[in-house]
């Protein structure tokens, strides 16, 4: 046994215990975490854990929705278990129905009797789309599972007067020819619209525009959201493709009294070829690497954008939503059908990690963020393949991390040992806290470390606990996946490697893990 005495701030002295032989222990490297409960930050909004689910592949169509007279179990046409495991870790908001996807879609084509609906060619990803799943479908789904409705309005293609009906059809409730229209498809009560996003990606494949025109056009939409009664309705303008910060600086700063929100998409490919991504299972260290330099790039992206905005809304009325993210890899070449489907690994679990670290420490500006995407598609929260259904490494990140909705985030200082492979380096362990309602407070730290354990000194200003215990999610190699033989693969444990003594936590985390630990 060795014992280490150490100094932290305010003269707190803390004693950390290491047991030679036990597990992780000979090798394990030490870090430290402060936690600054005297310091608490802003509250961290549940929309940060949204989702995004864009018609194309199997996303809806097999994923959410199979139709009343499925032999798969539903709940009027929405496959149960997916309804289950999304209630599970509280889904706080869906984007739907796109994507690209958006800037072509007609909402009329998608209400009405169902066999009544035309078929229309799916232009951005291929195939056809049968328009089973419409506006009906969308809002009784979010309504179905708990969570808020975000539409991305046609903008490319449409107009704003469709933009304006469209949201007269779901929110009146008086007697206009829509609301009654609404009423004779099957729905009397209007539901809750929450946001609207004025055109998805409009520097690409939502128009092609220039800053400066989309930023005019969004003036023109902006004007004719119409909020009922004393709900208001979240404007989200088209924002910035990475790190092209002119263009949010253009939009804010022609656009900006208008905004309530203004947009961010950003990718993680891991070869930095849009060619070539990588593959989503066959991958070494050097691919594990730049995803997670990838997902850490966000916290630089969220920087600049927010200074940026800073300019114009120092005051922060302006959310930054980050309402595409996520690892993109190349589609699983058995998924000839599927467009956008892959795998998903505990690679994938440790980047949603340390990027949902990211939009806590910045939740002061960052209000909401949709993964790409929710079923079947890209960075995927679930994957089925007729009546089997498997949940994913990064499902259960969502779920382990869903004790920080609505908690106020604490600040933390984190030092450790680098990770280094080759000439590359990122920060071996990564950490967030929060304090919920309750007065419990969460810290997630994340070992970014494939072969190291990482010894962990924590420390609470501010606060004092008597009691820790937490879960935690690894597995054996890098690549591991659930699947659907083998579904267990990667899943959240118990964790028993936090003591508590005298104030101080002491936890061994395993190389490539992440561990929540609740302090009472």
């Amino acid at each position: 046994m060795k014992a280490k005495v150490r100094v932290w701030r305010g003269g707190l002295v803390a004693l950390l215990v290491v047991f030679s032989g036990s597990g992780y222990a000979d090798a394990a490297q030490e870090a430290q975490v402060v936690v600054h409960a005297d310091q608490p930050g802003a509250v961290i909004h549940p929309e940060i854990y949204g989702q995004f689910a864009e018609q194309l592949g199997h996303g809806i169509y097999g994923g959410i929705w199979v139709g009343e007279h499925s032999s798969i179990p539903n709940i009027r046409g929405y496959r149960r278990d997916v309804v289950d495991a999304l209630k599970a870790i509280k889904v706080p908001v869906i984007r739907w129905p796109g994507g690209c996807f958006a800037d072509q879609y007609d909402w009329r084509d998608g209400i009405g009797p169902r066999d009544k609906r035309p078929v229309r060619m799916n232009a951005s990803w291929g195939g056809e789309d049968s328009n089973q799943f419409g506006t009906h479908e969308f809002m009784d789904f979010a309504e179905l599972i708990g969570a808020k409705t975000y539409l991305s309005i046609n903008v490319g293609t449409g107009t704003p007067r469709e933009m304006s009906q469209w949201m007269e059809y779901i929110t009146a409730d008086g007697h206009s020819d829509l609301a009654q229209r609404r009423r004779a498809n099957g729905r009397d009560k209007p539901w809750k619209l929450d946001y609207v996003g004025i055109g998805n990606e409009m520097w690409g494949c939502g128009g092609s525009m220039r800053a400066q025109f989309y930023a005019d056009v969004y003036r023109q939409y902006a004007t004719f959201v119409h909020a009922p009664g004393n709900t208001p309705i979240v404007k989200v303008a088209s924002g910035a493709n990475g790190d092209d910060i002119g263009w949010t600086d253009t939009v804010m700063s022609i656009a900006g009294s208008q905004i309530d929100a203004i947009s961010l998409h950003n990718y993680t490919i891991p070869t930095g070829n849009w060619s070539h991504k990588g593959s989503a299972t066959q991958f070494d260290e050097s691919e594990w690497m730049s995803t997670l330099q990838g997902a850490l790039h966000m916290d630089d992206l969220i920087t600049r954008h927010s200074a940026v905005m800073d300019k114009y809304d120092p005051k922060k009325r302006v959310a930054l939503v980050v309402d595409e993210w996520g690892n993109w890899m190349d589609q699983d070449p058995g998924a000839r059908d599927a467009a956008l489907y892959q795998q998903n690994s505990l690679r994938d679990a440790l980047s949603a990690a340390v990027t949902l670290d990211i939009f806590q420490a910045h939740a002061d500006r960052v209000r909401m963020a949709n993964i790409a995407q929710m079923v079947n598609v890209l960075q995927a929260m679930i994957l089925t393949d007729q009546s089997r259904m498997v949940l994913t490494p990064t499902y259960y990140v969502f779920d382990m991390y869903k004790v920080f909705q609505g908690a106020t985030y604490l600040p933390v200082d984190v030092q450790a040992p680098a990770y280094r492979y080759r000439n590359a380096s990122v920060p071996g362990v990564h950490a967030t806290a929060g304090r919920d309602a309750a007065g419990v407070v969460h810290i997630a730290m994340v070992n970014l470390d494939p072969h190291h354990a990482d010894t962990v000194r924590l420390t609470l200003l501010g606060v004092t606990g008597s009691a820790v215990d937490g879960r935690e999610l690894t597995a054996s190699n890098i690549n591991t996946t659930n699947t659907f033989d083998h579904p267990d693969r990667v899943m959240p444990a118990a964790f028993a490697g936090a003591t508590l003594k005298q104030g101080v936590i002491t936890a061994v985390m395993p190389p490539k893990s992440i561990v929540v630990l609740d302090i009472h």
